[in-house]
């Protein structure tokens, strides 16, 4: 038999107003005492009504959550802590994939609507920021998370991507070279556009120049387009010692050209990915890249998220959360036989 919200009650020991109270983030209830609440409703396995709550302006406690690509291992960990840290606040999470396309992102924004989310999280690229207009207008918290600000309504969670690009540059410099190249995803993507930023002004501060020829970039399929890419620096009469890819699918679409051509890694040619995700580890060689704090972006995404709810109604001062990368240095990176 399913079970009400007067069995949450009798179980919590509490009254049926501070079940309600809690469902709807209302009343003077301890964190504790709601955690319990919450306990007491997953272990019963009851759910609210979402079509009533929507209907009645009350929270239907889901969280939408848009990435461009959910076979990317990147966005699928995003994806995985967005999603256990939702659980862990009571909250469903509605996962749309967009491939960065416009025209996806204004259908699932509309979908989300009529599904009444509570909030937003955007891990995807857009060009249309207007997009955004009817959430906004409806005070639809929204979190963007591994991209630039949107807009001034949308509270940003990234990590530090000029920073990542310096730390790639510096690696390789230390390494000794001196003809690099760089692999990027579209770059209306801000983090790519950042990385690259990063990665040009540390050569530059060593007297290297970056040329326009060897920033390659484009293209949703990120493991054959890093892997054409490489194909095309790699053949070229000087060609680069050295890639730094702006994230892991295309460094090992690098790899993979290099292994083609004939070129070994890192003996001939180093490669630096960025993200970390777990395709990193189990590579041949093992991937140098710039982790990406993946479970601690979506933590803080979702409780800011969450934390935003509360203040519907008030002006709120978005903040622009940056948390640092870090060098994770393998065997795909070496100074040049």
């Amino acid at each position: 038999m399913k079970a009400t919200i007067y069995d949450v009650a009798r179980e919590a020991g509490v009254s049926i107003a501070a079940v309600s109270q809690v469902i709807n983030g209302k009343g003077k209830i301890s964190e504790e005492r709601r955690n319990e609440i919450f306990s007491v409703m997953e272990r019963l396995n009851y759910r609210p009504s979402l079509i009533a709550a929507a209907l009645t302006g009350k929270r239907t406690y889901t969280l939408g959550l848009l990435v461009p690509d959910i076979s990317n291992p990147f966005f699928a960990e995003i994806a995985h802590a967005v999603e256990d840290q939702a659980h862990q606040r009571g909250y469903s999470l509605a996962i749309c994939s967009t491939h960065n396309d416009d025209e996806r992102i204004e259908r699932y924004l509309s979908l989300l609507q009529q599904k009444s989310v509570d909030g937003l999280i955007i891990g995807t690229g857009m060009d249309n920021v207007e997009l955004l207009g009817p959430l906004i207008e409806k005070s639809v918290p929204i979190v963007s998370i591994a991209r630039e600000t949107l807009s001034s309504h949308v509270v940003p969670v990234l990590v530090g991507d000029f920073a990542g690009g310096c730390m790639a540059a510096q690696h390789l410099l230390q390494l000794g070279h001196t003809r690099l190249a760089v692999i990027a995803e579209n770059l209306k993507v801000s983090s790519s556009r950042e990385r690259i930023r990063g990665f040009r002004q540390t050569l530059e501060a060593a007297g290297l120049a970056l040329p326009e020829t060897w920033v390659l970039a484009g293209g949703n399929d990120l493991l054959q387009e890093g892997k054409r890419n490489a194909m095309m620096l790699l053949q070229q009469t000087v060609r680069p010692t050295a890639l730094f890819c702006c994230n892991d699918l295309l460094a090992i679409g690098a790899l993979q050209a290099a292994k083609e051509l004939g070129f070994r890694v890192p003996e001939d040619l180093s490669i630096v990915g960025f993200d970390n995700t777990i395709l990193a580890s189990v590579t041949d060689p093992p991937l140098t890249t710039v982790a990406q704090p993946i479970a601690e972006m979506g933590k803080l995404a979702v409780n800011l998220l969450i934390e935003e709810l509360t203040k519907v109604g008030t002006t709120s001062n978005v903040q622009r959360t940056v948390i640092e990368p870090e060098l994770v240095v393998r065997k795909s990176t070496g100074t040049i036989s």
